[in-house]
């Protein structure tokens, strides 16, 4: 028979791991929650770049492309070409 010193022991330790177990997966459960609450969050921020950059396409201005709709002439467009656009330029003077 165990004595009495190591019943309180044991039952020390056991209580001791419940706690530890609560706490270790309390942590893992929210570490989880934030982990989906951000890919939830930069999955929205992906729909809303890609509406952004759809409606800036379907508005953009007229005058910001040639005829055929290759070049564009905005200069604060980041897909503004400087070279292409001065060749277009220059055919357009002669």
């Amino acid at each position: 028979m165990a004595s009495t010193g190591v019943n309180v022991l044991r039952y020390s330790a056991l209580g001791a791991g419940i706690f530890y177990g609560l706490y270790h997966q309390a942590k893992l459960s929210s570490a989880a929650k934030l982990a989906a609450i951000n890919r939830d969050y930069e999955h929205k921020q992906q729909l809303i770049d890609r509406a952004k950059a759809e409606y800036s396409k379907s508005k953009l201005p007229a005058s910001a492309k040639t005829e055929s709709g290759d070049i564009i002439r905005d200069p604060n467009d980041s897909r503004f070409d400087l070279e292409a656009y001065l060749k277009v330029v220059d055919a357009e003077s002669q």
